[in-house]
């Protein structure tokens, strides 16, 4: 079997770069390590609700060219991400707007929040902030930071803020109109019908192998597990570029996650998507509805309880960890690839970056007009 490009990955990436290639006329193979397209976007059917398997994925964006090219593919709903926050006994609205300061401080005005948030942030006297806390607490002061940000964050990270870098936090937006929508973007929604049916369409007509590990592929003369020969022109590589090179250099770090999904017997359980647990002592760092994000009629609903985890090697990486020392690592892994004329890397892993699920449409759209 002869292609011009081989695909590792069957995600947002490789699903769009594959579509472009096949619409000028290459010959292309997707190959993935997984049983399912869609990578980490794939939504599961169980009785009726789009399951989104590997966390809540609300598509926005600013970029027209992006939101037209997912609407070859799909209907997009009109859902707004509105996620709320728990705190002990407490909830809030996200992102941080006049509802939240409204419930937390019992005013009304935004010039009572600011003259709040002000007076905290002057009483700290941080001027140079060592440390993420510090960082954020100059940004938001006491109250939002302890409340919000703070057991969130280090179970996001997994060590105190106090340990984490400063720069990691270069903003929090702090939004004085009453407004709980979580983007800014022009465009936002959940394609009707899921992610997988998106890529499917994406797809539609070019050859996809699941239950194909990339490097098993390599280890076998570039066989698949069926014994079939593959030659190619290029590789187009969505998977960690430190494992491609054998982690050559040391591995690069990343935070990974924890699911457990089960079916409740009720109609509704939360009443909205995704919920926060920004408590330190709650295990989980959110709930998500699932059937919320399509407005989904049934009698029972799904749930999911997020758990972020240290990552190691063998695990599902998420999230890069993009501290100085990772980005310096990942600079030699670049450089070494750049000597590679016939493979391409590209998504979050590829590229060591955390990408939203437009910035990496973008990219292989990019990709597909420089390439093609």
């Amino acid at each position: 079997m002869k292609y011009d490009y081989l695909i590792v990955g069957a995600g947002l990436f490789g699903a769009t770069f594959a579509y472009k290639a096949k619409k000028t006329g290459k010959k292309v193979l997707v190959i993935d390590k997984r049983d399912h397209i869609a990578g980490n976007a794939y939504t599961k059917n169980i009785h009726g609700i789009n399951v989104h398997e590997y966390g809540a994925h609300i598509f926005h964006t600013s970029d027209e060219k992006v939101w037209k090219f997912v609407n070859k593919f799909a209907e997009f709903n009109n859902y707004i991400n509105s996620p709320v926050a728990v705190y002990n006994d407490e909830l809030y609205n996200l992102p941080f707007n006049m509802n939240t300061f409204s419930k937390m401080w019992n005013i009304k005005t935004p010039a009572e929040a600011r003259a709040i948030i002000d007076a905290q942030i002057k009483d700290l006297h941080i001027t140079e902030p060592k440390n993420l806390e510090e960082q954020a607490l100059s940004l938001v002061g006491t109250d939002v930071y302890e409340k919000l940000i703070k057991g969130y964050t280090e179970k996001q990270w997994g060590r105190p803020c106090t340990e984490l870098p400063a720069f990691i936090i270069k903003r929090l937006p702090l939004r004085f109109i009453y407004d709980n929508n979580y983007f800014n973007d022009r465009y936002q929604g959940i394609p009707m019908g899921g992610y997988t049916e998106m890529v499917k369409r994406m797809l539609k007509g070019i050859d996809v192998k699941l239950s194909e590990d990339f490097f098993e592929f390599k280890k076998n003369g570039n066989k698949l597990s069926d014994g079939t020969k593959v030659k190619f022109n290029k590789l187009i590589f969505t998977g960690q570029i430190d494992e491609y090179y054998e982690y050559k250099f040391g591995a690069l770090e990343y935070r990974s996650l924890r699911f457990e999904t089960e079916e409740l017997n009720e109609e509704n359980y939360q009443g909205n998507a995704v919920v926060n647990y920004t408590a330190a002592d709650v295990p989980y760092t959110r709930i998500i509805e699932h059937k919320h994000f399509e407005f989904t009629k049934a009698p029972t609903t799904i749930i999911t309880h997020e758990y972020s985890k240290k990552w190691e090697k063998g695990a599902e990486p998420y999230y890069p960890v993009n501290n100085e020392e990772n980005n310096a690592l990942y600079e030699k892994y670049l450089a070494l690839s750049k000597k590679d004329k016939n493979v391409i890397f590209g998504g979050r892993l590829g590229e060591y970056r955390y990408l939203n699920m437009d910035g990496i449409i973008a990219d292989a759209l990019a990709l597909a007009k420089k390439e093609l």
